[in-house]
């Protein structure tokens, strides 16, 4: 099968991913094998592909926003037949037994597996998963519109969550990259004002075309206090951004499994009056079964952009320049 392969993290400048053959890989007890269709990039991506997030092993096959087929199927599968449609998401296994497990809380699983980290991914032909692990997909959605759901959409849910948003409050938006155009969508169904927070004059006009109720940039003061905020964007100094414009007792998450330091924060300024600041990390099945119910309600729409699957380097290029409008998408042919 054909694979684009991380050797050696490096600077995506110096395209790192190489185009390779490998074996398709065989599925094991309680596993399918899975026919990619496409596969969504993300961040995430982009951060293991530079060396932000320190791997464990090479070479690795990223990529975790994948939708295929089911071609095989390992000893003791009983959900998903061949040729049934399924989607892989971030989170490839866990123990099912430690508290974390136990509480409904499977995303701070110590023993948790990611796909396209832990193990490989979608930036291939074919892939394996945890059949239990693996989503079935709403019908209306094409693979390409599907994909970026997988990571994208299930962060931004459980972001919006995590924020503490009302139906009718105000939501701070930081960064409009594939996640928040996805959860601006949600939040507009429950009917909450949205401001959006980019520099990116695309992003501004997508935001505009999604229902935001004002867009500027980060260092701009909107004009209401935000009752919730979300930050997408990996730059710790948007904290200071969005905890001045935070009303008391708001809450704001931080979506990124990465982000540059955040600068010293001034208590008075900028936490007191009960203000809330969260890390989100990963997310559940729970979250993802959720949003997929969500957006075949909605509709949720998602704006892509297509790749062949030998320029996923240039692709993870434009994503590091905010030059993709929405969500890039891996074709595998």
């Amino acid at each position: 099968m054909k694979a684009m392969i991380l050797e050696q993290p490096r600077p995506i400048g110096e395209h790192p991913l190489q185009l390779v053959d490998l074996p398709a890989p065989e599925p094991g007890v309680g596993e399918v094998q899975v026919r990619v269709h496409v596969c969504g990039i993300c961040h995430t991506d982009l951060h293991t592909v530079e060396g932000e997030l320190p791997l464990l092993g090479r070479p690795l096959v990223i990529g975790h926003q994948v939708v295929g087929t089911v071609e095989k199927r390992g000893k003791g599968t009983t959900r998903f037949s061949e040729g049934d449609r399924v989607g892989l998401a971030w989170l490839a296994s866990t123990c099912g037994k430690c508290r974390f497990c136990l509480s409904g809380r499977e995303n701070l699983c110590p023993d948790a597996r990611f796909t396209g980290y832990d193990v490989d991914g979608g930036y291939a032909e074919y892939t394996v998963a945890k059949e239990a692990f693996a989503y079935r997909l709403p019908d209306g959605f094409a693979d390409e519109q599907a994909a970026p759901l997988l990571c994208a959409g299930i962060i931004g849910f459980r972001a919006l969550r995590l924020s503490e948003i009302q139906p009718g409050s105000r939501l701070g938006l930081y960064g409009f990259g594939a996640s928040a155009h996805v959860a601006i969508q949600v939040a507009v169904h429950w009917r909450c004002e949205v401001y959006v927070f980019t520099r990116s004059p695309a992003h501004q006009d997508l935001a505009r075309s999604l229902g935001a109720t004002w867009v500027g940039r980060a260092e701009m003061t909107p004009p209401e206090k935000l009752d919730s905020a979300i930050i997408f964007a990996p730059a710790g100094e948007l904290v200071l951004d969005a905890l001045r414009v935070l009303e008391r007792g708001g809450t704001l998450a931080l979506a990124g499994i990465y982000s540059t330091p955040v600068p010293a924060l001034n208590y008075t300024e900028h936490l007191y009056y009960e203000r809330t600041v969260r890390s989100v990390t990963a997310a559940t099945r729970q979250d993802g079964e959720e949003l997929l119910r969500l957006a075949g309600e909605i509709p949720i729409e998602t704006e892509i952009e297509r790749f062949p699957l030998h320029d996923a380097n240039r692709a993870l290029e434009l994503l590091k320049a905010s030059r993709i409008n929405g969500a890039g998408v891996l074709t595998i042919p």
